[in-house]
């Protein structure tokens, strides 16, 4: 437990970590540090962006914006697969290809 009252911590689990009572999948800790920290801004920016389109009205850009988070979630090992179930190599394989696609853009993002 730390001194922070809106995190919980009691349930000390490897693959995932509290907040307020929800539980969140952590990172792979075994992807590299590069590849992690290039999804984690691209993850940021998609937020962002969800946030200001969202603003907006813009649902296109909305969705557009949403399909970004949710590639740099996967490539992270945050949404699909279990990580801790599958191979390194499939593992870093998958990071470094959602890295590629979001560094590439996706056509229909305009």
């Amino acid at each position: 437990m730390t001194d922070d009252p809106g995190r919980d911590d009691a349930a000390e689990d490897p693959h995932y970590f509290v907040v307020r009572g929800r539980r969140w999948r952590r990172t792979d800790p075994d992807l590299p540090e590069d590849v992690v920290a290039a999804l984690q801004s691209h993850l940021g920016s998609a937020r962002a962006t969800v946030g200001a389109a969202g603003r907006r009205g813009d649902e296109a850009a909305v969705a557009a914006a949403r399909r970004r988070v949710g590639v740099a979630k996967h490539g992270l090992g945050e949404r699909g697969p279990r990580w801790w179930e599958e191979p390194l190599e499939g593992r870093i394989e998958r990071a470094r290809d959602a890295l590629r696609d979001l560094e590439e853009g996706d056509p229909a993002d305009g």
